[in-house]
C-alpha cells in the first residue's frame, strides 16, 4: 500500500489539519505538550554560570566613565545568564548587577514594587537611604530596600563603590505587578538618625505598639557584615553541617520570616580544606564569596572562585563546594516564594 495514502499517515494529516484550524481560535492541543508543563522533575532554562570579579571589574569601572549616576539614574551592569541573556535575569525568577556609585555622585531617590537588596564588594564611603534613614555601606553588608519604600543612594567618600544589587524583577514582571516613581526630589530629607531601625527592631526588641502581619518584610534594613562574620565564627565548633557547613539564614527579627517575602538570603561559613557534599534543591540561588577562596561544581561546571565572585546555581542543580582556606559565602534565592507555595523541595545527595 502506498504510505502517502495509507490509514497512519490519513490520520496524522487529518490531525494536523485539525490543529491548523483550531489554532486560528488561538487554542492549541495540551495532548502535544504536557510532558513539557508537568515534567518529572525541573527543567529550568537557566545554566550554571560564574562571573570573575577580578576580571569584569575594569568594565564595572569603565561605565563610570561614559555615563553619569544621574544619566542612568542606576548606574548597573546586569548579570545575565548565558542561557537568557534578553531578559535581564541571573534565573528564571532573580535578577543580579553590579552598581557603581563615584565619589560625589547621587543615585537619585525612587521606589517600586520590586523587593531588593544590595550586598556591598568594593569600596567604603557611600551610603543607603530608605524611607528617610542612611546607613553607611561597608563591604559585606547586606542591606534591604523593601517593596515600594523610597530608597537613593549617595557616595560622600574619596573612592568608588561597588554593590550587588538583587532584585525579584522577573516574578514582580510575570505577576504584571511592577509600579515605579521617581522622587521629586534628588535626594531624601533624614527622618531618624542612622541606626535607629537597628536598634529598634534588630536587638531582640521591638517598639511597644508594633504588631507586624507574617509576610510585611523587615524594618531592620541593613545586616552589617561585621555581626554576620561574628555570629558564624562563634558557631563554628563541632563537626559541620556535611552539606553545607556552618549555614545560617537573615531574618525579619521581629517574625522569624524571611527578610523579604520573595527572596531568602544565608551566609556560611566554611572551615580551610572543608568539602561539602553533593547537594540540590528548587530554589534557584546567587552565591557571591565574601571571604576566602575555593572550588565550586555546579551540575557538570567546574570553577575556582575567589573574593567578591558571582556564581550561580539553577534550580534543581547539584552542587558542591571546596574551601582552599577559611571561606564565608553570602548567598540568596528564591525560597520563601517556593515554601509559600508549597513547592520547596531539597535532596541531600
Amino acid at each position: 500500500m502506498d504510505t502517502a495514502t495509507s490509514p497512519k499517515s490519513a490520520a496524522k494529516a487529518e490531525r494536523y489539519g485539525y490543529y491548523s484550524r483550531i489554532s486560528a481560535e488561538n487554542m492549541t492541543p495540551l495532548w502535544e505538550v504536557l510532558s513539557s508543563l508537568v515534567p518529572p522533575h525541573p527543567r529550568t532554562q537557566a545554566k550554571p554560570a560564574m562571573w570573575n570579579y577580578r576580571q569584569i571589574r575594569e568594565q564595572v569601572t569603565e561605565a563610570g566613565r561614559l555615563i553619569t549616576a544621574k544619566e542612568a539614574e542606576r548606574r548597573v551592569l546586569i548579570l545575565e545568564n548565558p542561557a537568557l541573556r534578553g531578559q535581564s535575569c541571573i534565573t528564571q525568577t532573580l535578577y543580579a548587577g553590579l552598581q557603581l556609585i563615584l565619589p560625589g555622585e547621587i543615585a537619585p531617590a525612587h521606589r517600586h514594587t520590586q523587593s531588593a537588596l544590595r550586598l556591598v564588594l568594593d569600596g567604603e564611603g557611600a551610603y543607603t537611604a530608605v524611607d528617610g534613614e542612611r546607613t553607611t555601606m561597608r563591604r559585606g553588608d547586606f542591606i534591604v530596600t523593601p517593596a515600594w519604600t523610597w530608597h537613593g543612594h549617595g557616595n560622600e567618600g574619596d573612592q568608588p563603590v561597588v554593590w550587588l544589587d538583587g532584585l525579584d524583577i522577573p516574578i514582580v514582571r510575570f505577576l504584571d505587578a511592577g509600579f515605579a516613581e521617581k522622587s521629586e526630589d534628588q535626594t531624601q530629607r533624614p527622618l531618624r538618625p542612622e541606626g535607629d531601625a537597628l536598634a529598634r527592631y534588630g536587638a531582640n526588641m521591638v517598639p511597644l505598639d508594633y504588631a507586624p502581619r507574617p509576610t510585611d518584610p523587615t524594618k531592620v534594613f541593613v545586616y552589617p557584615f561585621a555581626r554576620t562574620r561574628e555570629s558564624l565564627k562563634a558557631i563554628a565548633h563541632g563537626a559541620p553541617d556535611t552539606h553545607h557547613g556552618f549555614k545560617l539564614r537573615y531574618v525579619n527579627p521581629a517574625t522569624g520570616a524571611s527578610p523579604m517575602p520573595t527572596i531568602g538570603a544565608f551566609a556560611q561559613h566554611l572551615p580551610a580544606g572543608f568539602q561539602t557534599k553533593s547537594y540540590r534543591s528548587t530554589d534557584a540561588a546567587v552565591y557571591v564569596c565574601l571571604e576566602g577562596a575555593g572550588h565550586v561544581k555546579v551540575g557538570e561546571s567546574h570553577w575556582r572562585f575567589e573574593e567578591n565572585d558571582v556564581f550561580v546555581v539553577p534550580s534543581w542543580h547539584s552542587v558542591e563546594v571546596q574551601a582552599e582556606r577559611d571561606t564565608i559565602l553570602f548567598s540568596f534565592s528564591d525560597r520563601p516564594v517556593q515554601q509559600a507555595l508549597g513547592l520547596w523541595r531539597e535532596q541531600r545527595l
